[in-house]
């Protein structure tokens, strides 16, 4: 198995860090949380990871290289010409994957205590095109369930706009995204079929919502047992991150 860390992000709800430094590059517990990311793929057994960049990509760049990639073959996905969102950035990075091995795909600013390995092993019970990790946690946006945990749509509660369009939302269980999630090779296919559609620019929520409109019984719930997880993502919030982030270290 390979993997992605989608580290391209401007990380406007961190500056003034992000005044000057990529949000990749934000030291938690002694470590930046692009290290965090790539120790535990490692530590899962994972060494082939592309990394994409945009902002500050330099800094990102000099930081791998000064640490031998933290023992791992890490490749660079430039976007600092354009910022693709997710599933852009996914499909440019395919020739640098390669599409002969799942791929596990994860946020750089997501921290969480999961087990990759038991995330990996029921992916590969039953490989759907996609698995993605999900939670009972309060959100405006959910990705939408049904009883065998198969993807039927999305919903945003905030204004009542459900995807697809006409999707009976009654019966269905709501779950939050946690930014992670394994895929197979075909799911490239799936992602140039959107890049064709809506150009190259777009996320992977928008992809999986463009394959379940298509076809059913692809792409699949993993629920973490004893699940926690952090958004790195608001400067206020850094010194609840430093927290979860010694727990983790501990």
């Amino acid at each position: 198995m390979k993997a992605m860390i989608f580290a391209a992000g401007l990380g406007t709800r961190l500056k003034p860090f992000t005044n000057s430094h990529p949000k990749a590059l934000l030291p938690l517990a002694g470590k930046t949380l692009l290290q965090w990311q790539i120790e535990r793929l490692r530590n899962t057994g994972i060494n082939d990871i592309v990394v994409n960049v945009h902002h500050f990509a330099e800094q990102i760049i000099d930081h791998l290289a000064q640490n031998n990639g933290f023992g791992c073959k890490v490749q660079i996905s430039d976007e600092r010409e354009k910022l693709l969102e997710t599933g852009g950035g996914l499909i440019k990075a395919a020739p640098l994957l390669g599409e002969d091995a799942p791929v596990l795909v994860c946020n750089v600013d997501i921290l969480s205590n999961i087990h990759l390995g038991q995330l990996i092993a029921a992916h590969n019970s039953q490989r759907p095109i996609a698995t993605v990790v999900v939670s009972e946690r309060e959100t405006q946006r959910y990705l939408l369930f049904d009883e065998q945990g198969e993807l039927r749509g999305w919903m945003n509660i905030a204004t009542g706009e459900v995807k697809p369009s006409g999707l009976m939302v009654s019966g269905l269980r709501m779950l939050a995204f946690s930014g992670m999630q394994i895929v197979e090779p075909a799911f490239f296919a799936e992602l140039r079929k959107v890049r064709e559609q809506d150009g190259e620019k777009f996320s992977l929520i928008d992809a999986y919502l463009s394959v379940v409109s298509r076809q059913t019984g692809v792409i699949r719930a993993y629920v973490p047992q004893h699940y926690k997880m952090m958004d790195v993502g608001k400067i206020e919030q850094l010194e609840e991150a430093e927290q979860f982030a010694a727990l983790l270290k501990n």
